[in-house]
């Protein structure tokens, strides 16, 4: 940060940096929703062509963050929370798409288990810890001067919704949005803005659909 007489201004952005955050928030906000999309195109063999579409999500979202941290000249703390990140979001989807698949052929309790609860818990802590790591580098820089990142923001805070309800962790998707919600409150006058713009809105959306549903069902489950 910078002092001017006294009062603290953001840092400068860096380009190259900012370039990979854009496609970090395209890739988790459009990617995480690639296997509803390529759904509809059905089984190949004993798999979905889903359940192969998916396995290119953590290569592109964990590669586009690493690459922001790289050229952002991230410190070692960050380092080390973005790579325990990355190891259990990775191991999360892995886990989840290995269970997910398997569940579409012999669903039982353990299939449901290890997809439903240890995988996406990973996924989704993963992913909190890798934005944590961007939070912690980029919060406090100068802040976009055009509407695209702040789309990207609300997509990247939708997406984090939609995970959390239809992927059963909607109270641990609560407590991430509130977090980041509050860090982007904090860090308002920088580029942390995008996380208020992001996770508050998810933050809301999330709680009302809580009381609408006296609970948190399964979007896909709504009758």
């Amino acid at each position: 940060m910078a002092v001017v007489r006294g009062a603290v201004l953001p840092e400068p952005r860096n380009a190259a940096a900012s370039r990979w955050l854009v496609v970090f928030a395209v890739a988790y906000g459009l990617l995480h929703h690639v296997g509803a999309v390529v759904s509809p195109l059905g089984a190949v063999g004993v798999t979905r062509w889903a359940d192969w579409a998916e396995m290119g999500v953590p290569y592109a979202v964990l590669s586009a963050a690493a690459a922001a941290l790289a050229t952002g000249g991230a410190g070692r703390r960050a380092w080390l929370v973005f790579l325990v990140g990355a190891i259990t979001y990775a191991e999360g989807a892995g886990i989840h798409l290995a269970a997910n698949s398997i569940g579409n052929v012999d669903p039982g309790p353990a299939v449901h288990l290890w997809d439903e609860v240890v995988g996406h818990y990973a996924w989704f802590a993963g992913a909190a810890l890798v934005v944590a790591a961007l939070a912690s580098v980029f919060a406090r820089q100068e802040p976009p001067g055009t509407i695209g990142p702040y789309l990207l923001a609300a997509l990247v805070g939708l997406t984090h919704a939609t995970n959390s309800l239809e992927g059963g962790t909607a109270v641990f998707g609560l407590l991430v949005a509130a977090v980041f919600a509050g860090v982007g409150w904090v860090t308002r006058a920088g580029l942390g803005r995008l996380l208020l713009v992001g996770y508050a809105p998810a933050l809301l959306l999330l709680a009302g659909y809580g009381v609408r549903h006296g609970g948190f069902p399964q979007p896909s489950q709504l009758p």
